[in-house]
Order: structure tokens, then sequence, then C-alpha cells
């Protein structure tokens, strides 16, 4: 799998998510935002957890895993 296609599943599977389970479009920018300006991020990847943080800050209930929680 490529890269292109990677990006796309993810970006599937955040639309997928039931609309209870995901934060509103802004709330989901603003953090992907927070998360790009961070040293911690590694091609889509927070270095602090592992995750991709595309998928996390979609997420309802999610939250930064830093010490200094950015979100």
């Amino acid at each position: 799998m490529d890269y292109d296609e990677f990006a796309d599943n993810i970006l599937s599977y955040v639309k997928k998510l039931p609309a209870d389970k995901r934060v509103s479009e802004e709330e989901y920018q603003r953090r992907l935002s927070l998360c790009r300006e961070c040293e911690s991020l590694r091609s889509g990847m927070c270095l602090k957890c592992g995750c991709y943080v595309e998928l996390r800050a979609a997420k309802t209930g999610s939250r930064c895993p830093d010490v200094n929680k950015k979100w």
C-alpha cells in the first residue's frame, strides 16, 4: 500500500465514525493544527503514544497524550 492509499484509508475511517463518536469538523481541524505544531509529530504519527493523529483527533473522548495536553 502506498502513502496515498494509506491516507485515503485513514480519511475513510474517520468519515465512517458514528456522529456520536466523532468531534465536530471545527474541533477536528483545531486538534490537527495543534498536533502539526508539536515536536513529537513525525509523518502523521505521535511519538508520545504511537497513534496516527488523524485518527485520535477525530474521536470524542480522545486526548493529547503529552504530559501538557494540547487538547
